[in-house]
């Protein structure tokens, strides 16, 4: 059965997305267009490209997080150096390893930009600080002065995976000056209102793969100290837009992957929590399957 996707950011707490992709795919679910934010994004991108759920898996497998993380060397290796490389630079990882990961593995089944990819088979999201908006990407792109064909995909997963103050921001020059691109998270977490037509009506059946429980299960934020506050004013700013438009009728089309006792930036995951976070996915999406 073909359908459309949409998936969350969550870091590391993505290896829940794959999971649940594998059980898509052993039901006989086919993703024609898909859409995501930060790891939906990874995931999403590898899915257009082509990869098979057990291809995502061995290349998951294969990766070591910690290879990612590529901090700028300073001529001074004292660990107070970092806190004024983040002043300057934004973010403690240049993110470059993290682009380059990307590019090898979509390359590898011949996707550069988006023109090697259908029309309309792939959205990212990504967070714009300067001009402040969120960047769909890559319909977004022509008002940047950008064509949108010729862009790298990877370049775009790096921008809808730029967790702020971890990563650098991704510096787009428009002309203008340049435009501070980070996480698409920041903005919209879990954009399933992309493949809405504003009407209600979708061009074939829509599921998404949400890395959290429902509304239902969490119930409100406790606020006792300053951050508590700061914990739940992110979470409000992350997900409130997405929140209300789920809230309004399609949480019955949501998988939701209760993940909160992982870390969403521990890149030193062991492969014993790996398969947990797989494993997760995988139920909750079987159990939601029976009645979907």
């Amino acid at each position: 059965m073909l359908i459309d996707g949409v998936f969350s950011g969550g870091g590391l707490k993505g290896f829940a997305l794959v999971g649940a992709y594998s059980m898509l795919e052993e039901k006989g679910y086919r993703f024609q267009r898909v859409a995501g934010t930060s790891a939906g994004a990874i995931l999403a991108s590898f899915i257009a490209a082509g990869y098979t759920a057990k291809e995502i898996e061995k290349l998951l497998d294969e990766l070591d997080p910690i290879t990612l993380l590529d901090p700028r060397n300073t001529i001074l290796p004292i660990p107070f150096m970092k806190w004024i490389r983040l002043y300057w630079r934004l973010g403690l990882y240049q993110g470059k390893a993290l682009e380059k990961w990307f590019f090898e593995k979509l390359a590898n089944r011949g996707v550069y930009s988006f023109a090697d990819l259908p029309t309309g088979a792939l959205k990212l999201v990504a967070s714009d600080l300067t001009n402040g908006k969120m960047l769909v990407l890559p319909d977004d792109l022509e008002s940047y002065g950008v064509s949108p064909e010729s862009f790298p995909v990877a370049r775009a997963l790096r921008m809808s995976c730029g967790i702020p103050f971890f990563f650098e921001p991704v510096k787009m020059n428009v002309g203008t000056g340049d435009t501070i691109i980070v996480d698409g998270g920041v903005l919209s977490n879990f954009p399933m209102w992309l493949f809405d037509d504003g009407t209600g009506k979708r061009e074939r059946p829509l599921i998404g793969l949400k890395l959290s429980r429902s509304k239902e299960e969490v119930g409100g934020h406790e606020i006792s100290n300053a951050l508590h506050l700061f914990e739940a004013l992110f979470s409000t700013m992350k997900n409130a837009h997405d929140e209300r438009y789920i809230s309004r009728e399609h949480e019955k089309d949501v998988v939701f992957i209760p993940v909160d006792g992982f870390s969403a930036t521990q890149f030193d995951l062991e492969d014993e929590t790996k398969a947990e976070l797989m494993k997760i996915g995988r139920e909750r999406t079987l159990q939601f399957l029976r009645f979907w």
